[in-house]
């Protein structure tokens, strides 16, 4: 068990939910991946765990989850929303979309960090979170 997926569950244990199947599969799920999944790619690869939970049980449950600021939100365009583990002081990466066919990549950029820090020095303000998104074509799609 991953370090979010024990967290995950134990905040939602304290915040008095019910650790249904359903919430817990799709916690255990998140707590596997390296970036972030739409609803409907969840319900496919717990389908193809042979697991079976309905599209709206796997919405449910990310509601929740958003609400207790446990997953982060990507809204990658075209009305397609992707949730992954929102990781504490951990692992940091941003995505890049294609506009094209929607997949979806994570990147680490180390001199971006910098600059963000740099920027916020300079604008006097403290910056808790953020997120880049970058948009544009995949390799495939360039083609």
């Amino acid at each position: 068990m991953s370090e979010w997926t024990h967290h995950a569950l134990t905040t939602l244990e304290r915040e008095g939910y019910r650790a249904g199947s359903a919430r817990r599969t799709v916690v255990e799920l998140l707590g596997r991946q390296h970036c972030c999944l739409s609803a409907k790619e969840i319900e496919e690869a717990l389908r193809a765990e042979g697991t079976e939970v309905g599209l709206a049980s796997v919405y449910r449950a990310l509601e929740v989850l958003d609400e207790l600021r446990l997953v982060q939100r990507l809204d990658a365009g075209e009305g397609v929303v992707r949730y992954e583990p929102a990781l504490a002081g951990g692992e940091h990466h941003h995505h890049i979309v294609c506009d094209r066919c929607g997949s979806v990549a994570s990147y680490e950029d180390e001199e971006l960090e910098r600059a963000i820090g740099r920027l916020a020095e300079r604008l006097s303000w403290t910056v808790d979170s953020h997120d880049v998104v970058l948009r544009g074509r995949c390799p495939r799609c360039s083609i």
